[in-house]
């Protein structure tokens, strides 16, 4: 059998002619390789090229591998322009031999483009260090401004004034478009009041979304505690031609068909003691058709404007007593009295629960502080109601104040040390004193029709100025102002003790008191001619069957509602801050957050809580 094995590493030779040959071939390479050559057979010194590449007999025959050689030749001839500076490094001179660094140096040009580009990118890095190491420095130190301790501490000084830090950049409480011949006045009580807040809604475009404006929210709600027929919307506010607009629309909108708006500074802007605020607007619609309610007013921060349950038992209170008033329905505990805790035609005197944090809470119970033998609650002053007489067809203002407990028929002291009307031709008591969630200390004045969007789209200035004492109870006042001048005052013998309802003394309000207003279209059944103010609107532009009925064929949309400033002065003890040492409210908040962010929560049990006990009814001490 054949063996067609090979030994390991044998190679097959081919014939004894191939292996001389092979031979011949190793010994040459062996010879020039002593002589002094490194790689391969001698070369001519001759360049090849293309030509000879044609002529050579390997391609010869072969029409395909022309043309290609003629395809490179050309595109070597037309595509390669060498300037020929670097031939020196690949072709030496003839007889030079190889040249040295030193000479390849010598022979290279000094400025070429590679050359330029290198040292510029060199300089330019350069002058960035430069720039960013001593440049930046320098700059800062001569354009920075030093900001300033004020004399106290901090940046801004901060406890220098018992307010806010002057921080440039920061925004400023006061507007810088207030013109300065404004920043101080003489108030109607002979004090002197400096502005501390004001806000011109000069910039065109803002917008009051949550987060959006450091002072103002607008909210997204529905205000169905005075069945109201719009739905807040923030997109309804907003500023143009140096006017805060906030506009009504005829517009379906969470199944209700108006949209308005409502601009609140619920905790994140109070002022306390002693303001003076004033607004200049203009009203919507004219005094020829009844039913839009534009409001601007003011109101506790212990309850937030449209969220029920954070108002039951808190609003409208204003009072710091323990005894009878404090109670639910302002009867004793067994409910059998007294005689006036039911109104003349039978109906009880008052609904209201009882007062939630009075000062006859017992000790460890529920409350905001400082502590329990404090009354607290959330008193609401009116800059303004704005209405319609129509049976005059004239527009009025509704300039009141709310409080709890009650007069015996919501009775207040109308005489002249508790009350002074300054213009009776133009001013008159409202008619209308309050029903069993609210006492109304309120008057009526008449106004001009140039005031309104729809005749000649004027304005008018509107305000109040209040001033309290807990040291002095009795010394306080509220004045209102309607289209520049004084209209009425108020004086607290207006709601002194009443002993027919056995109530003591009810306050000017001593509560951190946040902004509030808007537009409200509202309607009200009860008294065609007068105002029924209900839970507070902000400044805020509505409609309610529970303020005047509302003439839809007379109403035009969209209607709008102007406002050109709020400006808000103190006395020199007034304070701003809606969490005060001695009226705290932040902590109550933030223990209370979901009665304070759902207001669709109606009361105070629904969200989840329960009424402090009070020692007249519960046994505590």
């Amino acid at each position: 059998m054949p063996n067609h094995s090979k030994p390991r590493g044998s190679r097959r030779r081919g014939s004894s002619a191939e292996r001389d040959s092979e031979c011949a071939l190793l010994e040459r390479n062996r010879q020039q390789h002593s002589a002094g050559r490194r790689y391969g057979p001698t070369a001519s010194s001759t360049a090849a090229g293309f030509d000879a590449l044609l002529s050579s007999s390997y391609i010869q025959g072969k029409p395909e591998a022309q043309h290609l050689v003629r395809g490179l030749n050309k595109w070597s001839s037309d595509s390669y322009e060498d300037d020929g500076w670097d031939d020196y490094l690949r072709n030496p001179e003839p007889g030079h031999g190889k040249l040295t660094f030193e000479q390849k140096d010598a022979r290279r040009p000094v400025l070429n483009m590679r050359g330029l580009s290198n040292s510029g990118c060199l300089v330019l890095l350069l002058a960035c260090l430069v720039t960013l190491f001593v440049g930046y420095p320098l700059i800062s130190h001569f354009t920075q401004a030093t900001l300033s301790t004020n004399g106290a501490y901090n940046l801004g000084g901060i406890n220098s004034t018992g307010q806010v830090p002057l921080i440039d950049k920061l925004p400023s409480l006061v507007d810088r478009d207030t013109p300065s011949s404004t920043y101080t006045r003489v108030g109607y009580d002979g004090e002197e009041y400096n502005l501390v807040f004001s806000d011109e809604f000069n910039r065109d475009g803002r917008t009051f979304y949550p987060g959006d404006d450091p002072y103002w929210t607008a909210v997204d709600i529905h205000y169905w505690s005075t069945n109201d027929l719009e739905w807040y919307d923030p997109s309804a506010i907003t500023t143009k031609d140096g006017n805060l607009v906030i506009t009504m629309n005829q517009e379906s909108i969470n199944n209700l068909n108006f949209k308005s708006g409502m601009l609140q500074s619920w905790n994140q802007l109070c002022f306390q003691y002693s303001v003076y605020i004033e607004v200049r607007l203009s009203l919507p619609g004219s005094p020829g058709a009844s039913g839009f309610w534009p409001g601007v007013w003011m109101m506790g921060n212990l309850g937030r404007p449209g969220y029920g349950a954070t108002t039951e038992g808190t609003w409208p209170y204003t009072y710091d007593s323990c005894d009878l008033g404090t109670l639910k329905n302002q009867t004793n505990a067994s409910g059998t009295g007294p005689p006036a805790a039911t109104n003349p035609d039978g109906t009880p005197l008052s609904y209201l629960p009882g007062q939630r944090m009075s000062a006859c809470t017992c000790k460890g119970e529920d409350h905001a502080g400082p502590d329990v033998s404090y009354g607290r609650g959330v008193p609401e002053i009116d800059v303004l109601e704005g209405g319609v007489n129509v049976t005059a067809s004239v527009g009025q203002v509704s300039q009141s104040m709310q409080v709890a407990p009650f007069d015996a028929a919501y009775e207040f002291v109308n005489t002249s040390n508790g009350a002074i009307i300054y213009n009776t031709t133009k001013t008159s008591f409202n008619s209308y004193k309050g029903g069993q969630y609210q006492q109304a200390v309120s008057s009526l004045t008449n106004l001009d029709s140039s005031v309104y969007q729809l005749t000649s789209g004027g304005f008018g200035v509107y305000g109040f100025e209040y001033y309290t004492s807990p040291s002095s109870r009795t010394s306080g006042h509220v004045t209102w102002v309607a289209e520049g001048e004084k209209a009425w005052t108020l004086y607290p013998a207006a709601i002194a003790p009443n002993a027919a309802s056995m109530v003591s003394q009810r306050l000017i309000s001593e509560e951190p008191m946040a902004m509030n207003g808007g537009f409200l279209d509202a309607f009200c059944p009860l008294n065609s001619l007068y105002f029924a103010s209900s839970i507070s609107q902000i400044i805020n532009f509505g409609m309610s069957d529970n303020f005047q009925a509302v003439d839809y064929n007379h109403l035009s949309w969209p209607a709008q509602m102007l406002v050109d400033y709020v400006r808000v002065y103190q006395r020199s003890d007034g304070k701003v801050g809606c969490d005060p040492a001695d009226r705290p409210t932040s902590d109550y908040i933030s223990r209370h957050l979901n009665a304070y962010s759902n207001p669709n929560l109606t009361t105070w049990e629904q969200a989840g809580y329960t009424m402090p006990k009070n020692s007249l009814i519960d046994n505590c001490t």
